[in-house]
């Protein structure tokens, strides 16, 4: 497969700025894989797609308001500094991203907060815009990473940076209500849509909610730069699924019922925790796992998921899943009927 293949033109105003009040209420596109059928729904009508006994998996990482906003020693210029990654907690080293990095060097310093609250060195320059810095903190770690969630921010993706301001309410809105373990610089969209009203409707089915963590990273908004989809290579994430998950998942395909991921990352994360024989075993480590078409799925067999940009790997992996003529099919239809893009965007439940 080739990457142009899943070049479309998407319309700018089709991107959400915003999402709806209700969670549940967005429109929810259903499309069969099998028979090719679209139909089109608000989101809480997912519940009579599943029935007592089917399995919904989804990912409960936690977005960490990494975000921070400071200054270069000696020029006081602003930076931005997304924080991705904890490489020693004890030394304080941490894998970030600079915005403008074109002027921070190994060496340099960086000031945040009131009254210099927190100081930061450039210990490495991997990348244009990847450093790792050394936060200059004589308390212990617990309060090191208080200090730094009171002044960071919720890193909401650079799309949304560009329509409009950041909001109180983002802190929250850019939130699963079923966030657990803090580590991710994006959320999970997928997962947005699902209100605890809706979650209780299920619980009353009898549907089994099961979560697994899968953190993601900067690589979800990075473009592929190759044509050839095999060439690929994606960033690795942390992710952890158990033996919960396993148990649940054995038990509906033993009883014939359905399995739904909830988002493209735990679709990954499903993928990536099984076995050659096609068995799915609990998994405690990193994925840099990549789907595109052809691919064979062995867990899930349904797949709640947002409409996504052109050439992205989350377009990419839902096309394997649903086969790309019908996915693109479904996506022009998506642009012609006004369906709302990305983050903040609608859902679209693939059976």
């Amino acid at each position: 497969m080739k990457l142009s293949q899943f070049r479309f033109n998407l319309p700018k105003e089709l991107i959400a700025e915003k999402p709806v009040r209700n969670r549940d209420e967005a429109r929810m596109m259903v499309v069969n894989r099998h028979t090719g059928e679209v139909g089109h729904h608000i989101f809480k009508d997912f519940i009579d797609y599943v029935d007592a006994g089917d399995v919904v998996i989804a990912n409960n990482t936690k977005v960490f308001p990494a975000l921070l906003e400071g200054e270069k020693e000696k020029t006081g210029a602003r930076i931005q500094v997304l924080l991705i990654r904890e490489l020693n907690a004890e030394m304080r080293l941490w894998d970030v991203l600079v915005d403008p990095a074109r002027k921070i060097r190994i060496g340099n310093k960086l000031y945040f907060g009131t009254n210099d609250a927190l100081i930061a060195e450039v210990v490495d320059n991997t990348t244009s815009r990847g450093r790792t810095i050394r936060f200059l903190f004589d308390g212990s770690n617990q309060e090191f990473i208080h200090l730094v969630k009171s002044m960071g921010r919720t890193p909401l993706p650079d799309e949304l940076r560009r329509l409009r301001d950041i909001e109180k309410s983002d802190a929250e809105n850019y939130q699963t209500i079923y966030a657990k373990v803090e580590g991710s610089v994006a959320a999970p969209i997928a997962g947005l849509h699902f209100s605890r009203e809706l979650l209780k409707r299920m619980e009353i089915k009898d549907v089994r909610w099961e979560e697994l963590t899968i953190h993601c990273g900067m690589g979800e908004f990075k473009n592929i730069d190759v044509e050839d989809l095999s060439k690929h290579r994606a960033d690795a994430e942390e992710m952890h699924l158990g033996d919960n998950v396993v148990n649940a998942v054995e038990k509906a395909h033993e009883a014939g019922r359905h399995v739904c991921a909830v988002g493209t990352t735990t679709m990954r994360a499903l993928e990536s925790a099984v076995t050659i024989p096609g068995k799915l075993c609990a998994f405690d480590g990193w994925t840099n796992k990549f789907i595109f078409p052809p691919y064979d799925f062995t867990i899930a067999d349904m797949m709640v998921t947002n409409f996504h940009h052109p050439m992205s790997s989350q377009f990419i992996m839902v096309s394997a899943f649903a086969g790309p003529e019908l996915m693109m099919e479904a996506y022009q239809t998506a642009i012609k009927e006004k369906y709302r893009f990305s983050t903040y965007g609608d859902a679209m439940l693939i059976i």
